[in-house]
């Protein structure tokens, strides 16, 4: 099952950003570059914080190589509007 990055929209998280009782998992997004529980718990960045400084940058790819061939930053950022 796949997951959805709660700053970008990145639909290919390979586990949940938490688990059920809000351990985070560590996993860094490849697109937005966001780490859950270093980001969020050790930066005090919250999603949407953390989403308007990658935005304001430019809003590059974290790992290029993993950038889907069909991406629009608009898509992913209304899909995580939507979750909320």
């Amino acid at each position: 099952m796949k997951h959805i990055c709660p700053v970008c929209g990145y639909d290919d998280l390979q586990q949940a950003p938490y688990d059920a009782d809000g351990n985070e998992s560590f996993e860094i997004c490849h697109c937005c570059g966001f780490e859950f529980g270093f980001d969020d718990i050790h930066e005090g960045h919250t999603f949407e914080s953390y989403r308007n400084k990658w935005m304001s940058a430019g809003a590059t790819w974290f790992y290029e190589q993993s950038k889907h061939e069909v991406w629009e930053l608009s898509g992913g950022v209304n899909t995580v509007h939507s979750l909320v």
